[in-house]
């Protein structure tokens, strides 16, 4: 289990993460959710170490995340895998070479001009790139693919370090909606089959109520709304938000989701709940 006691970010005088205290069982798929500004992305970089917590504690499995330095923090990088909406790939190297820089962190050195792994670990890449629906792709230039091509090349080279967490920040951000499905479900495939956590930032709430077993729901780096999809109601959808509500003559008062909707079709077997009540 993941555990944020505490968990507090300062930047100056902003508050950026307020107070979070947080249980994330492993192989849970978590979304959190929140407008622009609300702490969604510093939380994932406070849980990888890539920002530092100014107050609180990170544990897991018995660790104290927070006070790891040197080799262990890089071990503790390494299975805390990070996606990023801009994918950070080498445009000028191919697919499959991109997907292998996810091995470095293992090793003592950097592979010379990325040469120097092993078959094992050439086998491995190949394995998530027939995963992921990308092995005809594995020798093209990275930048030659669509936008949703590079955010599953960058999800095959999370694979590579073998995580226990993937950290997804904001992945769909920058996709249109039928590459924005395919990541989701992706990213949903590896955590059910994998037993992966996975941690994602959405802006879109039906894409956390399609894709998620749990929703967390930031405001003013606060945590408003820790539970499963169908626990989310109207009044704390507009707590996160801040939308206001449309009211029809017939006296329902009801939120519009498409302002925060890229309108993904529900994965399997899951049916989209709408937000709704009569006053």
């Amino acid at each position: 289990m993941l555990m944020l006691q505490n968990l507090c970010k300062s930047f100056g005088n902003v508050r950026a993460v307020s107070s979070l205290d947080i249980a994330i069982k492993s192989g849970e798929m978590v979304g959190v959710i929140g407008r622009s500004g609300a702490g969604k992305s510093t939380l994932l970089r406070m849980i990888n170490r890539l920002v530092e917590p100014s107050e609180g504690k990170i544990m897991f499995q018995n660790t104290d995340v927070t006070q790891l330095r040197g080799i262990a923090l890089r071990r503790w990088r390494a299975q805390t895998a990070m996606i990023f909406q801009q994918f950070n790939l080498v445009n000028r190297l191919d697919v499959l070479t991109n997907v292998l820089i996810g091995r470095i962190i293992h090793h003592a050195a950097v592979p010379s001009m990325f040469k120097r792994f092993t078959e094992a670990e050439r086998a491995m890449a190949v394995h998530s790139l027939n995963r992921l629906d990308l092995l005809p792709q594995a020798l093209q230039r990275a930048e030659t693919l669509s936008g949703g091509q590079q955010q599953r090349v960058a999800i095959a080279r999370a694979l590579m370090q073998s995580p226990r967490i993937i950290l997804a920040d904001e992945p769909i951000a920058s996709l249109d909606p039928h590459s924005a499905e395919l990541v989701m479900s992706a990213l949903r495939r590896i955590n059910q089959e994998d037993g992966i956590t996975v941690i994602c930032n959405l802006h879109t709430l039906d894409t956390a109520r399609a894709y998620c077993d749990r929703i967390l729901g930031l405001a003013h780096g606060e945590l408003i709304f820790a539970g499963t999809p169908g626990e989310l109601d109207y009044a704390t959808v507009r707590r996160i938000y801040g939308l206001e509500p449309v009211r029809f003559e017939d006296g329902r008062d009801e939120i519009n989701e498409t302002i925060t909707s890229i309108a993904l079709r529900p994965a399997a077997g899951q049916v989209r709940e709408k937000v709704a009540v009569g006053l």
